[in-house]
């Protein structure tokens, strides 16, 4: 039998760590992919390094991108300030075009890994509000995945999963430590310090806060 395959993005975040123990608790041999794109927080590389090896991943590969060459987002561009309290509309922190080139490049390695099925932790519910964390952007990058490559022409097309869509981030949690993700390893923040320990006041630690005060889990995150 052959081995049923997954590329996962996996950025060293909460979300994407558990999307990791739910494909590995589905029979699936992961591959994950991180990106060090000019984040400003680069903690989270060494993060994702740190979950791929505790959940027992095939292979974990980070790909070099040149994000901040295009600059618009507070995560790649250090002159603007990454919000510490909310703000309204899609926020500073959405990176243009991230979640497009991250799925295209873990297109092209599943299909060289002959693997049909790419997970990302995307989620509608508790989120920035980026508009390409949506089920319509999935949905539709799935479409497009199928008519841009050969395995999709030739009929053996992906499937692109996302399964905390429609989970609350306490979901998100409790779904994790059923699964063994160790949190204690994951860096969220968006301005962690070079130790991974997080700032305590981005959009990003505050729901990453209440969810694991909502799941009645106690929250691992080490502070500055």
């Amino acid at each position: 039998m052959s081995e049923k395959k997954a590329v996962i993005l996996l950025s060293g975040g909460l979300d994407s760590a558990t999307v990791v123990a739910l494909a590995r608790a589905e029979g699936y041999a992961c591959y994950t992919m991180s990106f060090d794109y000019g984040q400003r927080h680069r903690a989270e590389l060494q993060a994702a390094e740190r979950v791929a090896h505790q959940l027992g991943v095939v292979e974990h590969k980070v790909i070099g991108l040149n994000l901040n060459g295009i600059g618009g987002s507070a995560l790649t561009d250090t002159s603007i300030d990454v919000p510490e309290s909310p703000t309204e509309g899609i926020p500073v922190t959405y990176v243009p075009a991230r979640n497009t080139v991250f799925l295209s490049l873990a297109l092209g390695w599943a299909e060289v890994l002959g693997a049909r099925d790419i997970f990302i932790g995307v989620n509608a519910v508790d989120y920035s509000g980026y508009p390409d964390c949506r089920p319509e952007f999935v949905e539709a990058f799935e479409r497009m995945a199928n008519l841009a490559t050969k395995a999709g022409v030739e009929g053996d097309g992906f499937r692109i999963q996302a399964p905390l869509q429609n989970l609350s981030k306490a979901e998100i949690v409790q779904a994790g430590v059923r699964h063994g993700v160790d949190y204690g390893l994951t860096v969220s923040c968006y301005q962690a310090d070079d130790e991974g320990r997080a700032c305590g006041k981005c959009d990003s630690c505050r729901l990453r806060a209440a969810g694991f005060v909502a799941a009645g889990v106690e929250d691992p995150t080490r502070y500055q």
